[in-house]
């Protein structure tokens, strides 16, 4: 594990985001290693209550159903998730709550979907692999996603409650970082800007560490 370190702080950190942007969930990149063979991806989240993961070749999709927002600690992979893989399985590793997989990527040709749900309070890592052995015709994946979009002001739309405006904001710095090469994300303190001229503004504090 690299040990630099960064912290992010202070500021107005972010806009307010369209309701379809907070749905799209935080995106992460594979780290590719190794190669040939069997395939393989270890996937690695931080959840409080509920969130699904969404893998589609060497991009995943992290999103929060319910809680405080997950985050990403791992995504490592010795190759691209084909469209429809052979002899597909997902193995539970970690985590006190239930992990299962949701949807399996050779029903619809193209993503595997694992929900995981914590039911004690306070966040718990959880930790799975999925495995599969080549592809069955048609292989290939889903292009990534392009980056997010630069943090910074615009307009706000509103409308919003306090608790969903700031988990939209977390979600959406979360997505960043993690694009920018950062895997452990913690957010200490967000919240809405009172100040005069600034009703549509989230402000607050973020760690981010690179390494695995």
């Amino acid at each position: 594990m690299k040990n630099n370190r960064r912290t992010f702080l202070g500021a107005a950190i972010l806009i307010m985001l369209t309701q379809s942007a907070y749905a799209t969930g935080v995106l992460r990149r594979a780290t590719i290693t190794g190669g040939g063979g069997n395939g393989k991806c270890t996937i690695e989240v931080v959840v409080d209550d509920a969130a699904e993961v969404e893998v589609s070749g060497d991009t995943a999709r992290l999103t929060t159903l319910s809680g405080q927002p997950a985050f990403w600690r791992r995504f490592r992979c010795n190759g691209p998730l084909p469209r429809n893989p052979d002899d597909f399985r997902f193995v539970g590793i970690d985590g006190r709550g239930s992990v299962r997989l949701v949807r399996d990527p050779r029903s619809n040709g193209s993503s595997a979907v694992v929900r995981i749900h914590d039911p004690k309070g306070g966040r718990e890592g959880y930790t799975f692999d999925l495995l599969w052995r080549g592809s069955r015709g048609g292989g290939g994946w889903s292009p990534a996603p392009p980056p997010p979009p630069p943090i910074g002001r615009g307009p706000g739309p509103g409308g919003f409650p306090p608790q969903r405006a700031i988990q939209i904001c977390r979600d959406s710095v979360s997505n960043r970082l993690t694009w920018d090469g950062y895997s452990y994300v913690a957010f200490d303190r967000t919240i809405p800007d009172n100040n005069p001229g600034r009703s549509d503004w989230i402000t607050g504090t973020v760690s981010a560490r690179k390494g695995f």
